[in-house]
Parts: structure tokens; sequence; C-alpha cells
């Protein structure tokens, strides 16, 4: 029986993606559960799994534009059945016949005869470590290691000799002087989305930038404190990001409109904080989502941001790591960044921006003392937003990192 592979539903507005690259050769054998290829949408890239165990048939080759939905290949579940029926045939007879396997590739799965085909492999020179002995994919590309390895003592002495000419060989093919040389290269569908994206937000809203600076010195303080303590309670390390998600909860549920969004001609007010957080990663910017914020400690909070940046990483997000945000926080920091001017990720109505902690000078009672100092900036949505509340809010956030008892008590 042959069972289709189909890209599978990522969210309500995605209607196509790429199918980047298959994880499986044509021919392999797959199991049940195992990533069988990676496909990019305008929103996310993911890897897609094996519905069931088989021999795997691909239908569409890397880099096409897939409609979601669309049958991009099938699993052959008769095929991992007939290979183990047939394993114990295909070994009884080599201590006998030597040439068995060569001769009767039928026998062998299809990754290993094609394999054998493309290097021009004898299989009957290869140790099978699978089941009764029989060949593996990965038995074929040790023995492909170990050939390639007796054979650099020949091929390196070649390459020596060669060496002294790869300088003057680079000169000639260098830019000719006065040439004004270009290359073009297609936006992926991360970051034209990204692009509609932002441009959107600066054209459909009334965008303006708030800014002051916070004291950072008792955050600190309380991180160098606690934090041995906290990593070896919590497993995790105790970090800015999560002293900020709890300032601004604490800030968005005194101005509801900075937690609000506008449709149409109705402005929508959200009674619960799902906080997004903007993480970078080699295809652009994005930022998932810390659900009900309110309801979590540091801990949970620290732990829910390592999550979403290993799913970043392994480009694992889901859409429902995306969506819902009704406040997001970004933090240029990390990259050096002393101050900028974020821009709004629609249709939420506000953005904080985190900056680089730098040493400054600053007065204090009267006296001029030297603190860890950071600027920080809110953009928001006018419309929805006044400058009195907008200003006030990111003061209450000042408030609250100077003085983090304010959060614990509530004042």
């Amino acid at each position: 029986m042959k069972v289709d592979i189909k890209v599978p539903e990522v969210g309500e507005s995605v209607r196509e993606a790429i199918l980047v690259e298959w994880l499986k050769k044509d021919g392999d054998v797959v199991e049940k559960d195992e990533p069988l290829f990676v496909i990019e949408t305008d929103k996310v890239t993911l890897e897609v799994p094996a519905a069931d165990s088989g021999i795997l048939e691909t239908m569409v080759e890397e880099g096409e534009l897939v409609e979601i939905g669309k049958v991009v290949g099938r699993i052959d579940t008769s095929g991992t059945v007939e290979k183990k029926q047939a394993a114990p045939v295909t070994r009884e007879p080599v201590s006998e016949k030597p040439d068995t396997l060569k001769k009767e590739p039928q026998t062998l799965p299809p990754s290993v005869r094609r394999m054998a085909a493309e290097y021009d492999i004898d299989v009957s020179q290869v140790t099978g470590t699978g089941k009764n002995g029989q060949v593996t994919k990965e038995d074929m590309i040790s023995y492909l290691k170990s050939e390639k390895e007796k054979e650099k003592p020949e091929k390196e002495k070649p390459e020596k000799e060669k060496a002294p000419t790869a300088k003057p060989q680079e000169q000639t093919v260098s830019r000719v002087p006065g040439t004004e040389e270009t290359t073009r290269k297609p936006m992926s569908p991360i970051r034209k989305t990204i692009a509609a994206h932002l441009l959107a937000a600066t054209q459909n809203t009334a965008m303006l930038t708030t800014f002051n600076e916070i004291d950072m010195s008792r955050v600190k303080d309380i991180r160098a404190k606690f934090k041995d303590a906290f990593f070896e309670k919590h497993g995790v390390r105790l970090g800015f990001m999560s002293f900020f998600i709890k300032a601004s909860v604490a800030a968005l549920k005194e101005f509801p409109d900075v937690n609000a969004s506008i449709e149409n001609n109705e402005i929508i007010y959200h009674h619960y904080y799902h906080i997004g957080v903007a993480i970078g990663s080699e295809k652009g910017l994005v930022v998932p989502v810390i659900r009900h914020a309110d309801m979590l400690g540091y801990a949970d909070i620290e732990s829910g941001i390592n999550e979403l940046a290993d799913k970043v990483r392994k480009n694992r997000l889901a859409m429902s790591d995306l969506d819902g945000g009704t406040f997001s926080i970004t933090n240029g920091g990390i990259y050096g960044s002393l101050m900028s001017t974020p821009i709004l990720n629609m249709p939420q109505s506000a953005i904080l921006a985190m900056h680089k902690i730098e040493n400054r000078p600053v007065a204090m009672h009267g006296e001029v003392v030297i603190r860890p100092m950071m600027y920080v900036a809110l953009s928001y949505d006018h419309r929805i937003i006044d400058g009195k509340d907008a200003v006030t809010f990111l003061r209450r956030i000042k408030e609250f990192i100077e003085n983090p008892e304010r959060m614990l008590m509530e004042i």
C-alpha cells in the first residue's frame, strides 16, 4: 500500500510553501515520525515527519513552490515487509559465494542499490550491520569513508604540488578595476513577508516612539546574588528578559490601551497577556509568543524563551508559536545597539525595545556617579494610544526595573 505525503496545513493565511530540502532520498527506507522534508512558508520554516514507515518515493524536486495539501511523494508501506522477509535469504549463501550480493542486487534496500551503482561498489566487500547481516545505507557510507581515507596519502601530494599556482589563478579572476559588479539573489518567502509586514506597519499606523533610560543596578545585583541558586533549582539561567516581561505585564494592566489592537473601526481590548519576544535567526527575525505571561514565574518565562529559541534554531516553530501576541519586546542590546526605533508588530499597538547596558555618568542626589544604564524605546500606534499614556507606560516600566519590589508589592 502507498501512503500519500502531503504538504501540511500551517496556518489559515498560508496557501503555499517552498519544499526546501528532502531529508531522505528517493528509495530510502523511512520510519514513522522520522523527519522527511523541510518546507518554508512566508512565516515559518519547519520539518515534516513521515506519517508511516516504508520506502520513500519523491515526486517534487527541492526548491519547488508547492500548494498546501499538494502530494509531494509517497511511502510504500509494503516495502519494509518485503525487505524483512528477504533479508535472511540474502546473507545465507555468502560464506560459499562471496559475489552473491553483487549478482542479486534486487535483494538489497533501494538506497544501497543506488549507492552501489553510483559509486561502483562491490557490495559483497561491505560488512553488513543490519538485521541478519543486511547491508544498510550507513554501512555503505562507512565503507566509502574508509576507502577515501586509504586514498588520502596519494591525493595529498599532487594537491601540495599545485598549491603555489593557486594564488596566481585567484588573481586572474579577481574583479577588474573600474567595473561595477552586482549579485542578484531572490528574497526568501520569510524575508519577503518580513519586508511586507514592516512596510504595512509604517504605512497603516500612526507610529510614534518615546524614549527613556533605566538604571540597571538593582536588577544586575539581584542576578549576581541569586543566579547560581536560581540555576541550581530551575535548570535555567536568570536573564534580563524575564524582568522586562514581568514589568511590561504589570504596566499593561495599568494601561489597557497598550495591550489592545484596532480591527476595522473597533478597538479590541485583550484581557490576557501574550508577550512576543523577538528572536533573530539566519533567515530573519521572528517573534514567537510567551502565552499568559501574567501567570508565569521568572523560571517559567526563562524556560519558555529558551524553548522558543531552540525551536527557532532547529526550524521547528509552528504557527501556534507565532500567533496571538498582544505586546512585543525586542532586545537589540545583544547585538550592541545603543538606541533604536522599533517597528510595530501588527496588529499589536506597541513594542518595547531594550538596548545595550553601558556604564555612564548620571546625576544622583546632587552627585555624579557611574551607573549601568540602558536606553529603552516604546513605539506605539498613536491612533489608539495617547502620547501621555505612552510616556507614562514607559516610565512605569522604568520604575519596576529600577525597583523590582514594586512588582511584588503591586505598587
